[in-house]
């Protein structure tokens, strides 16, 4: 059957002004009518512009018509209203709920309002973050909200495994720790020995303004990490069984983890891009925070490719960190496992919708994804293949998640409480605060049990020795 094909042009012509409503009347018109309806759906379309109540019933545009009837009061352009969110999509479901505070499934509530937003889930690490929540995912229509994806884009996690045993941590604990200090940079730190480097000479510096003016921290800050729960560990990890998805023999091995981003590189496309979505909107307060933009629009573009590049460099400081580290070792990884978090994905969902799915702190976790789940600085962290749960939009949680804010953490814990923890443990800390007690977070084990139907375990990794900001 030949499609009906209208313009965005045309759509526009009619009094329709936002992006995203009229992408979406583009879709549904070349989804659900013929050829020579043209004239008739154009007629349909400027009424439906004119009265969008009168079709929230219909069978083809309801959907569009909730969406017009939530933007129609704003005006386009630098003036700015407060909107208030107030309708839930129900078809989102929350893990570990008993676990959950309520701010943070009231933050989730508010982005399953969105017109654009189709699905969600909330993991069971999930707390409260800045728009969507930590743990929170969801899937929207030809759209990307950029602190649905957050601050530190393509945030991630990498794993690298060795052949030697784990004594090699017990007797060479002194070398190991030489290394970890020489070969890691974190905050405000800098490597001076990177030269050049392939990132540099990616297009996206020439042709998006905002990422001109990023390129020199971008350049700066490759191969370092963090503040706060980023890390170097150094421990090992325990295989109990062979599994083709991991492809290890049973055993113990010396490994190094790793969890950083892309730094204020990240930070600041985030920023830019989520004022441009408010402003375009015409958002402000918290509605501000969820602002998105349609990804057939020339800005939403340019997110998806700065996006995109903040991914790769996240990739690209992992991948630094542990060469050096390798190289300082003297020996070669035996398996590398990464996966990354606070990032946008096209997929094909079941139903064949290809959506926008955003995991802002969620494992992507489709069937045969290795995630790698952490716990805290001494609990152990999980290897994991994915299950592939569409309820959970094939998603995990990216950790065990913070039952304390840092302020509330820095407040009860001490560092004396901290360090009696860590010889309780046997674990070595280099830097790091009492914010990041192991106490400030969530009990891994009941994280895992709450998303045993979304991932297999199929190892585990100890931390030794620790090193944060």
């Amino acid at each position: 059957m030949k499609k009906l094909k209208i313009r965005g042009k045309e759509i526009r012509k009619l009094g329709f002004h936002d992006d995203t409503a009229i992408s979406m009347a583009v879709n549904l018109a070349a989804r659900h009518f013929r050829q020579d309806a043209k004239t008739e759906v154009l007629e349909i379309l400027q009424e439906l512009i004119s009265k969008p109540a009168d079709f929230l019933k219909n069978q083809y545009f309801a959907e569009l018509a909730q969406f017009l009837q939530l933007t129609e009061s704003i005006t386009p352009g630098p003036k700015r209203k407060k909107h208030q969110f107030d309708k839930v999509n129900a078809n989102y479901r929350i893990f570990g709920e008993e676990n959950t505070e309520h701010e943070a499934i009231k933050q989730m509530e508010t982005a399953m309002s969105l017109p654009i937003i189709v699905k969600g889930a909330l993991m069971a690490d999930a707390h409260v973050g800045y728009g969507l929540p930590i743990g929170g995912v969801v899937a929207a229509y030809n759209s990307v909200i950029p602190y649905g994806v957050g601050m530190d884009i393509g945030c991630r996690m990498c794993l690298s495994v060795y052949p030697e045993s784990p004594k090699i941590i017990k007797g060479q604990r002194d070398k190991l720790h030489k290394i970890l200090i020489e070969n890691t940079r974190f905050g405000l730190g800098e490597f001076t020995d990177i030269g050049d480097h392939e990132l540099m000479e990616r297009k996206e510096f020439n042709e998006i303004g905002v990422l001109k003016s990023l390129k020199k921290i971008f350049y700066n800050q490759l191969g370092s990490s963090g503040h706060g729960n980023h890390f170097v560990d150094m421990g090992y990890i325990v295989v109990k069984e062979f599994s083709t998805d991991l492809g290890i023999q049973p055993g113990e091995y010396f490994a190094i983890l790793s969890h950083s981003g892309s730094r204020g590189f990240g930070a600041e496309i985030a920023k830019h891009y989520s004022k441009l979505a408010a402003d375009k909107l015409g958002f402000s307060g918290s509605a501000a925070q969820l602002a998105w933009l349609a990804l057939d629009s020339e800005d939403g573009q340019e997110y998806w490719q700065a996006m995109t590049l903040a991914g790769d460099y996240s990739a690209a400081n992992h991948h630094i960190i542990h060469r050096k580290l390798a190289k300082a070792l003297g020996e070669k990884p035996i398996k590398i496992i990464e996966n990354h978090h606070n990032f946008a994905w096209k997929e094909t969902l079941s139903t064949n919708e290809t959506l926008v799915v955003h995991r802002k702190g969620a494992t992507p976790a489709s069937i045969g994804d290795l995630g790698i789940i952490p716990g805290n600085m001494v609990s152990p962290a999980f290897i994991v293949s994915g299950k592939g749960n569409e309820t959970a939009l094939n998603s995990a949680s990216h950790g065990a998640g913070r039952q304390l804010s840092r302020s509330k953490a820095k407040a009860t814990f001490t560092q004396s409480s901290l360090k009696k923890i860590l010889q309780h443990e046997g674990v070595e800390l280099i830097g790091g605060s009492s914010e990041e007690s192991p106490l400030a977070y969530k009990n891994i084990f009941e994280v895992m049990e709450a998303q045993k139907e979304l991932v297999n375990v199929l190892a585990l990794f100890y931390p030794k020795i620790v090193r944060m900001e």
